[in-house]
C-alpha cells in the first residue's frame, strides 16, 4: 500500500470515524482504522461492531492494498501537522511509514483481514431528507433519550415514519420530547425504529452540512445513512418503544404563556440555590402571576415573579429545573406556551400555534 493525500482532506472524516471507535476496546484491532486502497479511492472504516462509519476519499498515486492503523494516534499525527501538509503514507510488512516534507513517523499495525465484518441485513425501506432537516430534528429530541437505563428501549430514539410525515421521540421516563415533520416527498411507509443512543448522537455529528441530501435506509434491525462519501450504519435497538399517546388523552387547565426569556432567565437563577442532587422549583400560579421558589438543606432561598395571564384558583407544581431549561431553550418563539395537565400529573411546553415540537415534563414532589 501506497499513496499520498492532503492532511485537510483526510483530517474531517478521520475525526468523524476515530469518534465512533471506543477507547477501550476486548478486540484491539477495534482499536484501529481500516484502510483500503482500490482504483485511486481510500476507504476508511471505523467501527465498534454496534456503529460503523465508512468514508471514501480520492487519492494520487495510490498502490492498491489494505491494512489497519491504532486510530487515536493516526488522528493525533494528522490532527498536529500543518495545514495543508501533504502525506505520504506507505505500508513496510507490519509497520507503516507516514512522512512529510519535514516530519517522519512509524506505526504499527494489524493485518486487515482481521478486521471484524460489520454484519447488515438487507435494507428493505429507504426514504430521502434534508440533513438540515434531520439534524433540527435530533437535536430537538436527543438530549431527553436515557442514558444506561434498565428500560433500553429508552436509551435510543424512536424515528416513526408515516409516508410523508415524520416524528421523533425520545423519553428518559420522566420528560418526553416529540419532534414532527412533513418529508417532501411520500414515502409509502409505516415503520417505527428505534435508533441506539450513541447511533443518534453519532449521527448528528455527522450531519454537518444543512444543505446536503441524505439516503436513509432500514431494516427491521439496521439503519444506514449515506451523506456525500460517508455512510453511517447502526443496529437499531430491538424494541417496541412505549405507547406515549395516553399522556394527551387527559383534561389540561387553560394554556398559560410566558415570554421564554424571562422564564428561562428566571428558571437560571432560582436553580443556583436549589437542591444540588434533585434540581427541583416550585411554579406557584397566583392572579396574574407565576413565583418561581427553590430551596436547599441549607436553608437557603430564591423566588421569582413572573407577570402572565391567569385568573384562575391559586395551585402549585414542582418540577426539574434543568428540564424545565432544557425544554425552554429548544423553542424557536419568543413565547412558552405551558399546558398543565387538570391533576397536575404532566406539563406541556410548547410555542403557541405552533405544534411541530412538543416537550412534556412530569412533575416531582418536594
Amino acid at each position: 500500500m501506497k499513496f499520498s493525500i492532503n492532511r485537510d482532506t483526510l483530517l474531517p472524516p478521520l475525526q468523524q470515524i476515530v469518534s465512533v471507535i471506543e477507547k477501550k476496546q476486548t478486540m484491539p484491532i477495534l482499536s484501529n482504522v481500516l484502510m483500503v486502497i482500490d482504483a485511486d479511492t481510500l476507504t476508511l472504516t471505523g467501527t465498534d461492531l454496534e456503529i460503523q462509519i465508512v468514508s471514501r476519499l480520492a487519492v494520487i498515486g495510490a498502490q492498491p492494498g489494505a491494512i489497519t492503523l491504532p486510530a487515536r494516534k493516526f488522528l493525533d499525527i494528522c490532527r498536529l501537522l500543518p495545514p495543508n501538509t501533504e502525506i505520504r503514507i506507505e505500508q513496510h510488512d507490519d509497520m507503516v511509514k507516514l512522512a512529510t516534507s519535514r516530519s517522519r513517523f512509524s506505526l504499527s499495525c494489524l493485518p486487515a483481514e482481521n478486521y471484524p465484518e460489520f454484519a447488515e441485513s438487507q435494507m428493505e425501506n429507504s426514504f430521502q431528507i434534508g440533513a438540515g432537516k434531520l439534524k433540527k430534528a435530533l437535536e430537538k429530541t436527543m438530549f431527553c433519550m436515557a442514558n444506561q437505563d434498565v428500560r433500553y428501549y429508552l436509551n435510543g430514539l424512536l424515528l416513526h415514519i408515516s409516508n410523508n410525515a415524520l416524528k421523533l421521540v425520545a423519553s428518559d421516563g420522566h420528560r418526553l420530547a416529540i419532534y414532527e415533520d412533513a418529508l417532501e416527498t411520500p414515502t409509502g411507509l409505516e415503520a417505527r425504529i428505534i435508533v441506539p443512543r450513541k447511533g443518534v448522537q453519532e449521527l448528528s455529528r455527522l450531519l454537518d452540512d444543512s444543505d446536503a441530501q441524505l439516503q436513509v435506509s432500514f431494516s427491521s434491525n439496521h439503519i444506514k445513512v449515506a451523506v456525500h462519501n460517508s455512510v453511517f450504519s447502526a443496529k437499531l435497538v430491538d424494541s417496541k418503544y412505549p405507547d406515549f399517546g395516553k399522556v394527551f388523552q387527559q383534561a389540561f387547565l387553560p394554556p398559560l404563556a410566558i415570554q421564554k426569556p424571562l422564564l428561562r432567565e428566571a428558571l437560571t437563577r432560582a436553580s443556583i440555590l436549589a437542591n444540588e442532587k434533585f434540581r427541583g422549583v416550585t411554579f406557584r400560579f397566583a392572579a396574574d402571576l407565576l413565583h418561581i421558589n427553590a430551596h436547599n438543606p441549607e436553608h437557603e432561598e430564591a423566588e421569582e415573579e413572573l407577570p402572565i395571564t391567569y385568573g384562575g384558583d391559586e395551585f402549585s407544581i414542582s418540577f426539574n429545573a434543568q428540564y424545565m431549561l432544557d425544554a425552554v431553550s429548544n423553542l424557536d418563539a419568543d413565547t412558552a406556551e405551558l399546558t398543565i395537565a387538570s391533576n397536575l400529573s404532566s406539563c406541556f411546553i410548547n410555542e403557541p400555534e405552533q405544534q411541530t415540537y412538543k416537550f412534556i415534563v412530569m412533575p416531582m414532589r418536594l
